[in-house]
């Protein structure tokens, strides 16, 4: 068990999301499911919280209720090998009415925001030649799904 893991407030539907998310990330399980007791909170047997993991990071998923909602001010990052894994989690992440934003961001269904990126652009991002960097930051900003081959003719200047 991690001893930090995030917790994701849910309107009532965490299971479904869970269901979602585990079926996006090959390297994923559902490891708990609580379920309310005769003491609550809600009707006894109802799902309270499911405990998951993808590619390793645990995650707890609570129906909360709809006191609360998900903003971009905390997204879920994907590091990405390569630009079929760019376009497998992009496409399944959006699927059921997710919503593309800007820069390797978007929105899933249940409204959290991931950040779908390739390990290379943020190597690219970090070099020293602060030019390269910069005509990188500059493609970038154009793309809405990120694009490796664009992103690496901008490090190389082409």
């Amino acid at each position: 068990m991690q001893k930090i893991a995030p917790c994701l407030w849910f309107d009532g539907n965490a299971e479904e999301a869970v269901e979602f998310y585990t079926s996006v990330f090959s390297a994923s399980r559902i490891a708990t499911t609580l379920h309310a007791t005769d003491a609550g909170p809600g009707p006894a047997g109802k799902v309270v919280a499911v405990t998951f993991e993808i590619e390793g990071q645990e995650f707890m998923a609570l129906n909360g209720g709809p006191q609360y909602k998900f903003t971009p001010a905390i997204s879920l990052f994907v590091h990405c090998d390569s630009q079929e894994q760019i376009d497998r989690y992009w496409s399944k992440l959006l699927d059921g009415g997710g919503e593309p934003w800007a820069c390797g961001w978007l929105r899933d269904r249940f409204g959290v925001s991931w950040q779908i990126a390739p390990n290379v652009l943020l190597q690219m991002l970090r070099d020293p030649e602060r030019a390269k960097a910069s005509r990188v930051m500059a493609q970038m900003m154009k793309m809405v799904k990120l694009d490796i081959a664009p992103l690496e003719q901008a490090y190389r200047g082409e």
